[in-house]
């Protein structure tokens, strides 16, 4: 019964024209009831009006750690007058007829190919009105759904008719859902090669009707997130995937806790729908608001577009460097190598830079401009002008990303020249992200990782005190630097530690031991409690943690790890602490870690109750203790022996030999590789689990293997040469 009535109602030729007249009583029930039904998660309060909150602040350039500061000191925005358009009003009579398809196709179970063909049915409807019924905040929900269930066809049918209005659709808060709606639906419709002809000339037209005025949808807080979903189709990735990288993964990437994503771009490249009408539409585009590229400079969603386009783009260097010298103020002119700035204004730059729209796109600029024209960017337009910059609220995240994204140690050497001793300064106002990405890149470069280690220990300690005051300083790097009276500072007990200065000995724990006995020595030097409440803390643990994993010797790590004596079984319920547990586990001696196992004991049924506490109970063995300790014992120092013993054969030649109870992993796992590592890793624990079973010596299946495997070769040797005589005699 619902089909035929769904078929009813979307065959027929629905005449509706444009009228003024007012909807009926049933009509505006209808609508009320489908708003109530349907709100698409879209916020209608006044706060939120022509805004898309989730999307038109984000910064493609990745998180800082200052960022906070950026995005409420400068709203200096330059908003683009947009042509004016009137939309005329939906008459009764269609307004009627896609409440009730929304009504009939909402919550009805229908077959695909048949709600396929509805959608492609009621879509035919809207020719000759796209721009008024994409704009309708109650209709465009129902244009949303059937986009979402029609053909290819239909789909590309539809785009091409609202290509004449698409710059007005684009920039209305409902219309704007509607396109992307479209464009998201075209994705899916990508993994089949057949299809990308009849998509690429759909969005042909789309890209035609955008250059006409390209700066009026770029400067919209709606539009520029749609052209951002275009541009990425292009590349056949969904924005959603191509911007979900947080803030604090762009954190990560620049203080070398994860890779630059910029290497991540390998996969973008890899993937290559529509590269010449990339091209081709950027260029274009470029050329109609040629006029206009300061407005673009200083808008903030149009430097989220910018920053997109700077992004697909990756690779392209040809393309990257006309792009880049555009968007700084180049004359058009042909630039030589060496002189790709030739005609720019460098005062221009060095203000520019100190707006908020403006500072995000350079960060994207430096991210991803070739090393040709990064080398000018630095040394003929910010040398000499970074530690101004370091003190501004905007522009020191461009410094931080000329840090984090240098080339090579000459280029390392200037930064360093002029900021190498204003650390103190910078902690002082409260810019310790940029000591931090210089930090970073120094340990990336492998160039001034002792002066700037020392540099640090400076600027937060001197005279009698130090080095023992190195380490709580910079955990509380914030609240030391905010004191009155500096020389009586002490622990701050109950406050949180400071993310940066977290981030900060996370960097320098990961440097050679030889370069950082100063803060080995400080962070020994805590007193119990005060590791404990590191321990406990979401970015203390961290600082905890990247200690134990460093190549320092064991001897000091279990000095740290004592300090917790008496306190691992509440660390190992803790959220945090339970990490801060398992790597204490790695670094002890066997003495410890039976220490570590008995008080963690008595807690098995809260652990087993835990986010981690199950993988503790595996991890460390802790039933196996309880059973049978001496067992517990003998394979702790089993897996101690084997551990060695592969090493020793198979490790790196510059491991150095073990010392008396010395923890094996804890002195070989920062000398190694990742990669092999895991490997080694890997190879060990199914030994020991077939050790275990057979309660056979670690070696003695080596020397097993080898012992077969000779005699199965002898008997391979000897058939061998026993076939080969025959075929000698036959041949005879």
């Amino acid at each position: 019964m619902v089909s035929v009535g769904l078929h009813a109602l979307v065959s027929r030729n629905h005449k509706g024209c444009d009228s003024t007249e007012q909807p009926t009583a049933w009509e505006n029930q209808t609508n009320n009831h489908w708003v109530r039904k349907r709100t698409m998660g879209r916020k209608t309060s006044k706060k939120h009006a022509g805004v898309n909150t989730d999307h038109t602040v984000e910064s493609v350039s990745g998180g800082n750690a200052d960022d906070n500061n950026r995005s409420h000191k400068d709203k200096k925005t330059t908003h683009v007058p947009q042509t004016s358009f009137l939309r005329k009003q939906i008459d009764p009579e269609t307004a009627k007829y896609f409440a009730e398809i929304a009504n009939a196709i909402e919550g009805t179970e229908i077959d695909p190919e048949e709600r396929s063909v509805i959608c492609g049915n009621a879509l035919e409807e809207t020719r000759g009105k796209e721009a008024e019924l994409a704009t309708d905040y109650i209709i465009s929900h129902t244009l949303q759904t059937l986009l979402e269930g029609c053909s290819l066809d239909h789909l590309c049918s539809f785009l091409q008719s609202c290509a004449k209005s698409f710059s007005h659709i684009a920039a209305d808060r409902s219309g704007s859902h509607v396109v992307e709606t479209a464009l998201k639906s075209l994705s899916f419709h990508l993994q089949d090669n057949e299809n990308h002809s009849l998509i690429e000339h759909a969005l042909k037209k789309i890209c035609k009707a955008i250059v006409v005025n390209p700066v009026d949808i770029m400067c919209n807080c709606h539009g520029s997130h749609v052209l951002r979903s275009l541009l990425c189709l292009f590349k056949g990735v969904p924005l959603e995937e191509f911007h979900s990288t947080k803030s604090s993964v762009g954190l990560a990437e620049r203080l070398n806790l994860k890779a630059l994503h910029a290497k991540d771009n390998v996969s973008l490249q890899s993937v290559q729908i529509f590269p010449s009408l990339l091209k081709k539409f950027v260029s274009e585009m470029l050329n109609a608001a040629s006029e206009d590229i300061s407005k673009l400079q200083m808008n903030q969603y149009s430097s989220l577009v910018l920053q997109t386009v700077l992004k697909l783009l990756a690779g392209n260097e040809q393309e990257l460097l006309h792009l880049i010298r555009v968007l700084l103020g180049s004359s058009a002119g042909s630039a030589n190598a060496g002189n790709l700035l030739e005609g720019i204004t460098i005062r221009n730059i060095l203000r520019l830079v100190e707006e908020t729209a403006y500072s995000h796109l350079m960060e994207a600029i430096l991210e991803f401009a070739p090393e040709t024209l990064y080398n000018e960017l630095l040394t003929k337009v910010f040398r000499k002008s970074l530690f101004r910059m370091s003190s501004h609220h905007c522009a020191n995240f461009v410094v931080q990303a000329l840090a984090s994204h240098a080339k090579s140690q000459d280029h390392m050497d200037l930064i360093w020249e002029e900021l190498g001793t204003k650390f103190r300064d910078l902690f002082e106002m409260g810019k310790s992200g940029v000591v931090v990405s210089v930090l970073a890149a120094t340990q990336r470069l492998h160039s001034n990782e002792h002066e700037c280690c020392q540099a640090i220990a400076t600027a937060v300690c001197t005279g009698d005190e130090f080095p023992k005051c190195i380490v709580p300083r910079i955990l509380f790097l914030e609240n030391f630097f905010c004191s009155r009276d500096k020389s009586n500072w002490s622990w701050p007990h109950g406050t949180k530690i400071h993310v940066v200065g977290s981030l900060i000995l996370q960097s320098i724990f990961r440097l050679p031991s030889e370069l950082i006995q100063v803060y080995v020595t400080s962070i020994t030097s805590l007193e119990e409690h005060h590791v404990l409440e590191a321990s406990k803390d979401p970015s203390g643990s961290r600082v905890i943690e990247s200690f134990l994993n460093s190549n320092i010797s064991g001897k000091q790590k279990r000095k740290l790890v004592a300090k917790l004596r008496g306190h691992f079984g509440e660390l190992s319920v803790h959220p945090f602490g339970s990490f801060t547990v398992e790597k204490c586990f790695t670094a002890s001696n066997l003495n410890l870690r039976e220490t570590i196992v008995s008080e963690m004991l008595p807690l098995q049924p809260e652990l087993s109750k835990s986010k981690q506490g199950p993988y503790l109970l595996r991890k460390l063995d802790i039933d196996g203790f309880a059973r049978q300790p001496d067992q517990w014992k003998s394979r702790q120092a089993s897996q101690q022996s084997a551990l060695k013993e592969f090493y020793a054969t198979f490790g790196p030649k510059e491991t150095k030999s073990f010392e008396k109870e010395e923890s094996f992993l804890a002195d070989t796992v920062s000398k190694s590789k990742p990669g092999k590592l895991k490997d080694i890793r890997k190879e060990i624990e199914t030994t020991l689990a077939s050790a275990k079973t057979s309660n056979t010596p670690f070696l003695a299946h080596q020397v097993s293997k080898k012992v077969k495997r000779s005699k199965d070769e002898k008997k391979r040797h000897r058939k061998d040469g026993e076939s080969e005589s025959k075929r000698k005699k036959i041949k005879v």
